[in-house]
């Protein structure tokens, strides 16, 4: 998997930078590649690479080192993301969980008992977590969730409901949001820490996805769930935000992935064009296929280019919110037309589970999906362009 020097030099990186990209990508070579194909056929992740990779700290990401993290800056972070997910973008999400809608919120809203009890762990590996944001009908528009609680002496009660909610078979907990009052919108919106096996927590995973088939994913139930005070991540009504600091750096990670995953896609292309024969020469000596390939090769250091300036950005303090909802869309768009060039250049090949780029054209639709539908972030930039949101 060595690097195309068209696609891979827009951005120069340190010494440092360049040898833990370089690190990741032997170990996604050498341990996480020969069981891909494997793990999306049996719709779970090897409980055993996650093991490895804690022992290589990759779990750290933004976490910084007094809790059990690397401290990594943003653009370094979405350069190691992006290089795992070239080789299977489900490990790069396990990387990326500490950083975001898992670990974001203990980061910034926990308090240091919560940071050590839960953030700690999480970033060293010994724990799993999962974001429980997604209702049956509350996707992208988390003011609209359902899922109550109430206070109870010491104690917050929970009942409800999550969906599409990921990691459900490793997580050891969730962090979860709910209303006191539904016509407070936002500013009644409480987070959670729950545990997994938290009484009256019930888990139902969803079987034979499109896409993501080797991470968990499935419903939450939530009912009469009692949790300790010292269980409200940051203060009451704080929850929208706590869910919102956690999706800008997921949005972040989520586009290094889409990256990763189109440049993999690509690449198999390059191998594959030159040697198929039709008419007499290869796929590649067609001008339409030039063409389609040039085109491809744009959309991934564009999609590259925007996903680091967006990094480069928040490493200054800034939120970034429309470049980081730019970088998402633009770079899940990227994927999915690449991946759909990839299977077609490839024919009747590109639909078997022989070649990975079957399993990229499935993933891309998803990733249009997740961390806020690409509808949702044309309408967002566009109201920081009109000046509807500050």
């Amino acid at each position: 998997m060595a690097d195309i020097p068209v696609l891979s030099d827009c951005t120069p990186l340190t010494p440092e930078q360049n040898d833990l990209r370089l690190m990741v990508r032997e170990f996604a070579a050498d341990r996480v590649a020969p069981l891909v194909a494997e793990a999306n056929e049996r719709e779970r992740f090897p409980r055993q690479l996650l093991t490895e990779m804690a022992g290589l700290g990759l779990f750290g990401g933004l976490v910084p080192e007094e809790y059990g993290g690397l401290g990594l800056d943003h653009l370094t972070y979405s350069v190691v993301i992006e290089e795992m997910a070239r080789v299977d973008h489900i490990a790069a999400v396990y990387m990326s969980m500490p950083s975001s809608l898992v670990g974001a919120g203990l980061r910034h809203y926990g308090t240091e008992e919560q940071k050590k009890r839960w953030l700690l762990p999480l970033a060293k590996g010994e724990l799993f977590g999962a974001g429980g944001v997604t209702e049956p009908r509350s996707g992208s528009d988390v003011a609209g969730l359902t899922t109550a609680y109430r206070a109870d002496g010491d104690e917050f009660v929970l009942s409800g409901s999550k969906a599409w909610i990921s990691n459900l078979d490793n997580a050891d907990f969730l962090i979860t949001f709910a209303t006191r009052d539904k016509s407070l919108g936002r500013k009644g919106i409480s987070a959670f820490i729950v545990p997994a096996d938290a009484p009256g927590v019930t888990l139902r995973p969803y079987r034979n996805k499109l896409g993501f088939r080797s991470i968990s994913t499935g419903d939450v139930f939530l009912d009469e769930v009692r949790l300790p005070a010292d269980h409200l991540l940051g203060e009451e009504g704080q929850g929208f935000y706590v869910a919102m600091g956690a999706v800008e750096s997921g949005r972040l990670a989520v586009a290094s992935r889409a990256v990763g995953q189109a440049h993999a896609a690509l690449e198999d292309t390059l191998a594959y064009a030159p040697e198929r024969v039709v008419f007499g020469q290869a796929v590649s000596d067609f001008q339409l296929t030039k063409a389609k390939l040039a085109d491809m090769a744009t959309g991934v250091v564009t999609a590259r280019l925007l996903t680091h300036a967006a990094a480069r950005l928040m490493d200054t303090g800034d939120r970034a919110r429309p470049q980081l909802s730019m970088a998402k869309q633009y770079a899940s768009d990227v994927l999915q037309s690449v991946a759909t060039e990839a299977v077609q250049v490839h024919g009747a090949y590109g639909t078997s589970p022989e070649y990975r780029v079957s399993r990229i054209y499935r993933d891309a639709k998803v990733f249009q999906l997740v961390e806020g539908a690409n509808e949702i972030h044309r309408l967002l930039v566009a109201d920081y362009l009109l000046g509807n949101r500050k």
